[in-house]
């Protein structure tokens, strides 16, 4: 079994394995002519469950043929343009081949005598990022497994910056967020002690931004009640919209009422290299601590995130020193551990990805294929704006899109709903397209999010004539059953 190692005696066989392997998924990638085959969950979980994992085939030949019939052919491919489902980008090829270097020599980017150069460009990262931010040389930041940790990990600091030195209030505190705000917030005030009834959710405009005026009233509010304002997040992003907060004035606010100010950037992110849409960030500068979801705008593989956060010593509130791992002499030595400033010990080097794609492409390069996306947005707006079949909810800021089929015949808003709900299983079920959903005003809505630059206004106009025959084929199949 010692051949499987891979070491230096095994170099050569590596080099075939991975070889073979890459050539299948290029074959595979080349060959896709649609995100998806529409296997269902009953098709595929036989094959699965049928699988005895005590007896292994013993050679990576068998186990690419098996994992053609477990995986790639049925994965969904977020590489293809009809992909418009949720926040999944496609990959550049220079994070492909750094995702390919990163697993196989394995660093652990907790300590530094687990990762010594890595750990240097994870640093570099999190500078630069910060500057783009328009940060000072204080701030400091680290890597995540993605946005809802780089939350948890703002609420934390937010937390431990508010809370009395003897620990007790944390009943007092509290999180003001938008209506259209993560989910994770309300996660990570469960997960940090606070209960999900501490944040204050803010309506939003019919931009779907953070309304100030009502989040000024909310905070004179707990101030009035005898509650602390612990955080405020406002979202450069939202998931359904693509919506940015009014960063400007949440700064003011949270100046005036001295509370943690956190923008949640995960999606927003590329605007920090976007040569046309930075200006859409200002204010940014002035958040606490800032969520970066790399692998959303900046075209990278799962996983590559990071919080940044403007004073680099609040990043303490995450230390613990263990004398096997990090002793605390280390840190008077000034040895660089990472694992001083992340919620993670053991974690990826998931920051040589961005590494690699930066060195190859630039910033740049990388800004101009979200600024294509964001283009491509605008178009489909216009498009849904003059199609008498649909109605759109709000032009974009970012790259998504959410829409609702309206039919002339059918006027009970719930029996649109479930037009809308049928039209996305029935696409999905195609394999034609995949689209994701939501719902806006207690409505079932379809949503486009758009990440891929291959995408055009013509798949975009292709998918509509797919949704709107779906969902006419179920309303007419509904009204010959309601006639017999």
């Amino acid at each position: 079994m010692r051949s499987h190692l891979l070491n230096d005696t095994t170099a050569e066989s590596y080099r075939r394995s991975v070889t073979e392997g890459v050539e299948r998924v290029a074959s595979k990638l080349a060959a896709t002519r649609r995100p998806f085959t529409g296997v269902g969950v009953e098709d595929i979980a036989p094959l699965v469950d049928g699988i005895d994992l005590d007896r292994p085939l013993g050679d990576t030949s068998a186990v690419l043929d098996e994992l053609e019939d477990v995986y790639l052919r049925d994965a969904v491919y977020f590489h293809h343009p009809r992909y418009l489902g949720h926040l999944n980008c496609p990959v550049v090829i220079p994070a492909v081949l750094g995702e390919a270097v990163l697993s196989a020599v394995n660093s652990s980017l907790d300590t530094w005598d687990q990762s010594a150069g890595g750990t240097l460009i994870e640093r570099r990262l999190i500078d630069w990022t910060a500057g783009r931010v328009g940060y000072g040389p204080g701030a400091d930041g680290v890597f995540t497994s993605g946005g809802s940790q780089s939350n948890l990990q703002a609420l934390l600091l937010a937390r431990e910056e508010a809370k009395p030195p003897n620990g007790e209030g944390l009943g007092k505190l509290r999180i003001f967020s938008s209506e259209c705000s993560h989910f994770s917030v309300q996660k990570s005030a469960q997960l940090l002690g606070l209960g999900r009834s501490a944040v204050v959710s803010i309506p939003c405009d019919h931009d779907k931004r953070m309304q100030t005026v009502a989040l000024a009233r909310a905070l004179e509010k707990c101030v009035a009640e005898g509650n602390v304002p612990m955080a405020v997040v406002a979202t450069a992003g939202t998931t359904d919209f693509g919506s940015i907060d009014p960063l400007p004035e949440i700064a003011e606010l949270c100046a005036q009422y001295g509370a943690w100010f956190h923008a949640d950037a995960a999606y927003g992110c590329g605007l920090l290299v976007s040569p046309t849409r930075r200006h859409l960030l200002e204010g940014i500068e002035r958040a606490d601590s800032v969520t970066v979801d790399y692998h959303k705008s900046f075209f990278q593989p799962v996983s590559s995130s990071a919080i940044v956060v403007k004073d680099g010593t609040t990043l303490r509130h995450a230390t613990y020193h263990a004398d096997y791992l990090n002793p605390r002499r280390a840190a008077e030595e000034r040895i660089p551990n990472q694992v001083d400033k992340s919620l993670q010990t053991t974690r990826r080097f998931d920051a040589l990805k961005l590494w690699m794609t930066l060195r190859t492409m630039g910033a740049d390069g990388v800004g101009c294929l979200f600024d294509e996306v964001c283009e491509l947005a605008g178009e489909g707006w216009r498009l849904l704006a003059a199609d008498p079949r649909y109605d759109v909810v709000v032009e974009p800021s970012l790259s998504t899109l959410v829409f609702r089929y309206i039919p002339d015949a059918v006027t009970s808003p719930a029996e649109i709903d479930r037009a809308n709900l049928y039209a996305r299983k029935a696409l999905f079920a195609s394999g034609e397209a995949v689209v994701a959903g939501t719902k806006t005003g207690g409505r079932q809505y379809l949503k486009f999010t758009l990440l891929n630059p291959e995408t055009t206004v013509h798949d975009i106009a292709a998918v509509l004539d797919l949704i709107a025959g779906h969902a006419e084929q179920y309303l007419g199949e509904n009204l010959v059953h309601a006639a017999s």
